[in-house]
């Protein structure tokens, strides 16, 4: 636990310092939603019905636009290489990483989506599911990330095929996520929707750390 802490710390360091891929992650994010109301238009309902399902794909496209670069500053520079020769699991590396991801991605998403839902006129019954269902998805779309992350390390055109190997994993937190918001604003139960959604997440959270270990290991053979 005090390795997986001290990478913590120091990728939240690294992304204080360099704070512009966080704010571009966040201003990405704003700026998709806010641009949906010009496109489809002002009127009231049709922004309600399509609110969440705009706040879902723009959270989920923003959170990729930094896992690129997940492994890929440390592998540049051997600094992942001297992680495999400690003696701290890959597996514990990885579970750090995203955790500092998230920290610096997912949370401040959740954080900016209240200003977005209010923005897109939704229903205030489905408020506080939305931020509950990203609460329990963005950490997800983190671990999910991180294993493509790990499979393109060192290829060329990574960004390319980052987002043909995770999107369609992605899809089924989308779905659950959207329909728990859709379920609330209709005042039917929510509970089944965001027991799938904790059940993905508590399925990726020890198979991800394993499987993006085992990607590193094979990318610095």
């Amino acid at each position: 636990m005090a390795g997986l802490l001290l990478i913590l710390k120091r990728d939240l360091s690294l992304a204080m310092r360099q704070g512009v891929d966080s704010m571009m992650v966040v201003m990405f994010f704003v700026l998709a939603c806010v641009l949906f109301p010009f496109g489809v238009g002002p009127e009231p309902n049709i922004l309600a019905r399509i609110a969440a399902g705009v706040i879902w794909v723009a959270a989920l496209l923003a959170s990729m636009l930094s896992m690129e670069r997940l492994f890929q500053t440390d592998y540049e520079d051997g600094s992942l290489e001297l992680l495999t020769l400690s003696s701290l699991p890959l597996e514990l590396v990885v579970m750090a990483k995203v955790a500092a991801h998230w920290l610096t991605t997912g949370l401040p998403l959740i954080i900016a989506t209240p200003l977005l839902a209010i923005l897109m006129n939704l229903d205030p019954q489905g408020f506080w599911i939305l931020i509950l269902a990203l609460a329990l998805g963005t950490p997800t779309l983190s671990l999910v990330g991180a294993v493509g992350a790990a499979l393109i390390l060192g290829s060329r055109r990574g960004g390319v095929l980052l987002s043909l190997l995770i999107l369609p994993l992605y899809i089924p937190v989308l779905i659950f996520g959207v329909s728990a918001v859709d379920a609330a604003v209709g005042g039917y139960p929510v509970q089944a929707q965001l027991l799938v959604l904790g059940g993905i997440f508590l399925g990726a959270l020890p198979l991800c750390p394993w499987a993006g270990g085992a990607a590193l290991r094979q990318a610095l053979e």
